[in-house]
């Protein structure tokens, strides 16, 4: 069969078909030889990959065994890593696996989790519906509203109960496909296929890892596929293979370029022909072995017929042009194709990588169905495009060059108008369901502008960009709503303007956190003010309540707190939801923790007297800081611990957050190492799938303080290579790294940080960021000995002191340790003892035995101020107090 390429099945599975027709009992090695001596299965000729496929085969056993993998196979374009993909489905398959593919695209328009969605539509369209309620359970209405395909499956299902932010949901979301996944799993073991995760979203990243991490007692596998080639440290799945990698949560399969052998045995299958060793040396030196470039140069020589007159005539030159790059081969191919066949492929190739029979047939004029559907099989015969599984009419181009190769061709004009009318083609063909499908039209929309105008890319984009938000796709999000603001410029009607701004706000604090938190906080302000301009208090509300990491981090947090709350009642859950969000700010924006004290304790009342568990969760985590910055860490365990529990219960992921940033801070001022530890994994968690910059940039840091506080070398290398491979990490967080290696033995750039330094304490702008700044300019001041730091901490400090008005104790405290290190350092016996007499009434009693900013003992400080001016006595005693605390 493989020498008559007319007589050879369509599929591997036909062969495999018959063979099960046979009553083969025997389903192991036997079959697995009879597969590999095949070498021709679904989608063109299969060689080589005896290696790769073996690496697949043994993760495929383990998944069998009820250890779950997640593989992934990279390689540059046309590397055959979807072929490979192929031909281990189809092993999978023999081995009783279901397969289950979801793919990825370079043009834009899917909606977020596009990838996992068609993985559990075509589950759900073929499963029964008994069986499928069992396996969803509880979780159903909540798959349910990412793949509406269940609710055909099961027509009684009830919505699921609304959560109170976006990040909880999508905590439950991933809780319920994954537990999902896994049952179903039990029945049958499942193989997914991920394929170009390169194009893939960035929710689909984040809930892959999310996968990763749970996917160990399953029999559950993934292959995802990837172009290493297209990756750079800022893409976001280099983020999550990074991240993925330090935990060594998949394996990594690398494809490269066929061998002269392997092209050798690809030539004698395609054409029957035995190949001279000159001609695969040739193909291989031009192409380096891809398998796309060898398929299409050696396919190419088949239809000229220039391989067959070359092997008859003897000839051992060979001299044939091996085309430069793939787009041409594949122009040399499509030549080859009908004129009307080459025209509706440039149409199809605009629409995207995937394609509709219905939608085709209205862009493509004086053409009949039947006149379409003779073109659609000269493609498909050509190999050109494919049929997608599952779905009557739906197509793809086999190969993204296809596509990119069409789209090249045509000059940016026709290009233009083409999109134009795809855009006005869907939104007739989706009708009450545009909405739905915003992302799509959003993208046409977009690249037709100079056609359509700005009105409904503008509708689309902001649509589309709030769902983003709702499915937890920060990102994507962002990039819609910066093109709708653009829009905006030029627009008439400004009634988006409101849902811009706020989608800007939103997003953009969750992209870039502390970075740009002045710029996206100002963004929420202008929404705020504008939706309040327009008598719309309920949006005005909701950016109020939003739980956006930065508040705090910006000047004038507070007074559009204050504002809103003369919008509500004074006891409602809508003035308790804002509360929460005063509290914080009082404290870093004023320096008011009483206050923000009050602010919190009515708000706990108001959580209680409505029974909002989310609610007491955020009050708990506003009393816990408030009484941390005032100097009671042992008061403030209490209310972390407590907020903690609440948080846990109500799945709020944004607070599990929070608490770890201050609680962590809170529980090494105490000593209470173990609740740091749990609080660190807890937050790790939660930041994972929030995929906030500012929470994920914490989870670094205190694993950092972590490793420092207890003296692991490997720890704080550990994290400061991860630090490195992060990216967009603060300049902030990079010192503070390359501080805590200086205590181990690495370098430190004293001049470079003081420079740094200085300009950061200028602008530090809040009380609480400037003694936190200055602290660490101590911190690395005392651990590097620099006089040089040490003669700019006094005037700093003092700017300080001036500004705190009394109110934050904790800013006083570290504002008089800062200028007693000092003293120390410069033998300055007065400053040293004034400081120490001061401290001594501040800690009353040791209140807080850590001081977690400057990284020491608060007794070994006394000690130091001591030994300063003198009393070697008390400084003796005070080091006898720091070793027992570290002990």
């Amino acid at each position: 069969l493989a020498k008559n390429p007319a007589e050879r099945p369509e599929s591997a599975q036909d062969v495999f078909n018959a063979l099960d027709a046979i009553d083969l009992t025997a389903r192991g090695e036997t079959v697995e030889r009879d597969a590999n001596s095949l070498e021709s299965l679904a989608g063109g000729i299969f060689v080589g990959r005896q290696a790769e496929m073996d690496q697949l085969k043994a993760a495929l056993e383990d998944a069998l065994g009820g250890r779950g993998r997640l593989v992934t196979l990279v390689g540059e374009p046309g590397i055959g890593k979807t072929r490979t993909s192929e031909e281990f489905a189809t092993y999978a398959g023999l081995r009783g696996a279901q397969v289950l593919w979801g793919r990825c695209y370079e043009t834009g328009g899917q909606p977020p989790y596009w990838p996992w969605v068609q993985v559990i539509r075509t589950y759900v369209r073929d499963a029964d519906p008994d069986e499928l309620r069992r396996q969803m359970g509880s979780s159903a209405p909540v798959i349910a509203e990412l793949v509406t395909d269940v609710k055909d499956r099961l027509p009684d299902l009830q919505p699921a109960p609304q959560m109170d932010d976006p990040e909880s949901t999508r905590f439950r979301l991933f809780d319920s496909i994954m537990s999902f996944l896994k049952t179903a799993s039990n029945t049958r073991p499942l193989v997914l296929v991920l394929d170009d995760l390169h194009w893939s979203d960035r929710p689909s990243l984040t809930f892959l890892e999310f996968v990763a991490r749970e996917i160990g007692q399953s029999r559950l596998m993934i292959v995802a596929t990837y172009r290493d080639m297209e990756l750079n440290r800022r893409h976001p799945l280099s983020v999550t293979l990074g991240d993925l990698s330090r935990e060594r949560l998949f394996e990594r399969v690398l494809l490269r370029g066929l061998t002269e052998a392997d092209i050798a045995r690809f030539i004698e299958i395609a054409s029957g022909i035995h190949a001279p060793t000159e001609l695969s040396a040739t193909i291989r030196r031009h192409t380096e072995g891809n398998p796309l470039f060898v398929t299409e140069v050696v396919r190419d020589l088949v239809q000229s017929g220039e391989l067959a007159e070359n092997i008859s005539s003897g000839s051992s030159t060979w001299s044939i042009r091996i085309p430069e790059g793939v787009r041409e081969v594949i122009g040399r191919r499509l030549d080859r194709l009908s004129e009307r066949a080459n025209e509706m492929l440039t149409t199809a190739a605009v629409v995207g990588r995937d394609f509709r029979l219905e939608i085709l047939k209205a862009l493509v004029e004086d053409t009949t169905e039947g006149q379409l559907l003779d073109v659609l099989d000269e493609s498909l015969d050509a190999k050109i495009i494919e049929e997608l599984s599952g779905e009557v009419g739906h197509y793809q181009f086999t190969h993204a060059l296809m596509q990119e190769t069409l789209t090249s061709e045509l000059s940016l004009t026709r290009r233009v108008r083409l999109h134009a009318r795809i855009a006005e083609t869907l939104e007739t063909h989706y009708g009450e369901r545009a909405e739905e499908n915003a992302s799509e039209l959003a993208y046409h929309y977009v690249e037709a502008e100079a056609v359509l105008g700005s009105e409904k890319m503008l509708r689309y984009s902001v649509v589309a960009g709030e769902q983003a938000m709702e499915a937890n796709g920060p990102e994507e999000a962002l990039a819609h709503f910066e093109r709708a603001e653009a829009a905006l410029a030029g627009a008439e009607d400004d009634s988006l303007t409101g849902r811009v701004l706020f989608g800007l706000g939103a997003a953009g604090a969750a992209v870039y956190g502390r970075e740009r938190a002045q710029t996206y906080w100002d963004y929420l302000v202008r929404a705020f003010d504008w939706f309040l301009e327009h008598e719309d208090t309920k949006s005005a509300l909701a950016v109020a309540q939003y739980p956006a990491s930065i508040v705090g981090m910006s000047r004038g947090t507070v007074d559009l707190f204050e504002r809103a709350l003369l919008l509500v009642p004074f006891d409602s859950v809508d003035a308790g939801l804002i509360g929460v969000r005063l509290g914080p700010a009082l404290m870093v924006d004023r320096g008011d923790v009483d206050s923000a004290i009050q602010a919190g304790e009515q708000a706990l009342r108001i959580g209680i007297a409505t029974e909002q568990g989310t609610l007491e969760a955020r009050a708990l985590f506003v009393l816990a800081f408030a009484y941390m910055s005032s100097g009671d860490a042992t008061t403030a365990m209490v209310q972390f611990r407590a907020g903690l529990e609440k948080a846990r219960q109500h799945g709020d992921l944004q607070t599990i957050a929070r608490l770890g940033a201050f609680g962590v801070p809170a529980a090494l001022a105490v000593g209470d190492l173990g609740f740091a530890r749990e609080l660190t994994t807890e937050m790790a968690g939660a930041a994972d799938s929030l995929r906030d910059k500012t929470w994920l940039t914490r989870v670094l840091a205190n694993r950092l303080d972590i490793a420092v506080v207890t003296g692991s070398r490997e720890d704080v290398a550990s994290v400061a290579q991860e630090s490195r491979n992060t990216s967009d990490l603060s300049p902030e967080i990079k010192w503070l790294m390359a501080l805590a290696e200086h205590e181990f033995g690495g370098d430190f750039d004293v001049p470079a940080f003081l420079e740094y330094a200085k300009t950061k304490i200028s602008a530090a702008g809040t009380q609480l960021n400037g003694y936190m700044r200055i602290s660490w300019l101590v911190t690395a001041a005392h651990s590097t000995r620099s006089d040089e730091m040490f003669n700019v901490v006094e005037p700093a400090v003092s700017t300080v002191i001036g500004e705190v008005d009394g109110r934050i104790p904790i800013a006083r405290t570290t504002a008089r340790v800062c200028l007693g290190l000092a003293a120390a350092n410069n033998a300055d016996a007065a400053l040293a003892e004034a400081q120490y007499g001061e401290l001594k009434t501040d800690w009353d009693a040791g209140s807080q035995p850590y001081m977690w900013a400057m990284r020491m003992s608060s007794h070994r400080v006394l000690g130091l101020l001591a030994a300063t001016f003198g009393d070697t006595e008390a400084a003796a005693t005070h080091f006898e107090d720091a070793l027992k605390f570290a002990e």
